[in-house]
């Protein structure tokens, strides 16, 4: 029997700030940047202020100075920001950070599901509760900002874009580092049944999967000594390529969220100096 077709897309229109319905672009597109208070997410955010978007900027409170901070950095480009606190792994906290999202920027267009831990710990000596741990910040939290930005997005009916953090390390395995990698895996199986779930509402669903960057989360003891955030890492674990800049990431993710990234949908897109290769 012939299987069912999914439904095309949707062709979705846009509405101007006026109310009317148009076939373009609204005038400003919004994003959500979750962890978006240092390193990767900060980048991301900047950037996307630099492609015109205004932004919600979403971190845990106790970061709230950070993220002040990066408001300021958004609102100097010209573009809007707002400051949405809240904790990833608790439902009712993504489900609000998306309303005040939309109700205070006006829409949500784009879903930066950036925020996430890193453990370097051998598998014997990782206990329990930091499995648990990983698995709530790294994987729950990245399927409830899917599940509720998605929920907004088709209740604006004009489609969108919604990017999720995975890493070299959702690819394959690697040594000391296995909660971390089995989170990453757990994020490109979301991302890829995400994807053909919503494709049928005009929404895109990626992923993107960084090498080592020089960010605080991956910074070791000697890190100071061997120059830079993320080298004491490259030499434990002999990695092959060189560490990267938040800025290489943001330029990915900046192409994900752009209308002109319409065909593509459910991809893990590697940014890590040529680590590895497909």
């Amino acid at each position: 029997m012939a299987s069912t077709p999914y439904p095309p897309p949707l062709q979705p229109t846009y509405p101007d700030r006026d109310g009317t319905m148009a076939t373009e672009l609204p005038p400003t597109r919004v994003a959500l940047v979750t962890g978006a208070a240092q390193g990767i997410g900060e980048a991301i955010a900047r950037q996307l202020a630099d492609d015109g978007l205004d932004i919600a900027l979403n971190d845990i409170p106790q970061k709230l100075d950070q993220l002040s901070a990066v408001a300021k950095v958004i609102e100097s480009k010209g573009c809007r920001a707002t400051i949405v606190t809240g904790d990833v792994t608790v439902e009712e906290d993504v489900a609000s950070m998306v309303s005040k999202t939309a109700a205070e920027l006006g829409a949500l267009d784009v879903m930066i599901a950036n925020a996430g831990i890193f453990l370097f710990k051998p598998l014997l000596d990782t206990s329990v509760e930091e499995w648990e741990r990983m698995l709530a910040i790294n994987g729950k939290g990245v399927f409830l900002s899917i599940k509720y930005a998605a929920k907004k997005m088709i209740e604006q009916g004009r489609g969108g874009r919604i990017i999720c953090a995975a890493s070299v390390a959702g690819i394959r395995g690697s040594p000391v580092c296995g909660i971390y990698c089995a989170s990453k895996f757990a994020v490109r199986g979301l991302v890829q049944s995400a994807a053909l779930e919503l494709k049928q509402h005009g929404i895109t669903v990626n992923a993107y999967c960084p090498g080592f960057i020089a960010t605080p989360m991956i910074a070791l003891p000697g890190d100071e000594e061997n120059g830079g955030t993320g080298q004491t890492i490259k030499k434990l674990l002999n990695y092959p390529a060189e560490v990267g800049k938040p800025s290489n990431v943001a330029n990915t993710v900046s192409y994900l969220a752009k209308p002109e990234s319409a065909f593509v949908t459910g991809q893990s897109m590697v940014i890590d100096g040529g680590l590895t290769m497909s």
